[in-house]
């Protein structure tokens, strides 16, 4: 990108420098202990945590695989055996 592009931001209204925008895309994302987290990590559960609209329990300790990190950065995507397109919060987790 060259310096003069720039990028309109629906959120402000407002056409903005491209190099600034892409400074604000790049964000961390911490689990409940302050790790940074990438995708592919494992994670633990750190609390017992009823899943919505299943009867199912996840307990303290379960292992998540291959997490996926999302455009908010206090969710990830998770895969588990027992349920499809679980979604934690990073605060209930920490990095195994």
């Amino acid at each position: 990108m060259s310096d003069d592009e720039y990028i309109y931001d629906e959120a402000t209204g407002e056409w903005r420098p491209a190099s600034e925008l892409k400074a604000e895309a790049v964000r961390e994302v911490r689990d409940a202990s302050g790790t940074l987290l990438a995708d592919g990590d494992q994670v633990v559960l750190v609390k017992d945590l009823k899943v919505k609209g299943t009867s199912t329990t996840l307990k303290q300790g379960t292992v998540i695989r291959s997490i996926r990190l999302t455009d908010d950065p206090e969710l990830i995507d998770c895969r588990h055996e027992a349920i499809k397109g679980l979604v934690l919060r990073t605060e209930f987790v920490r990095k195994r």
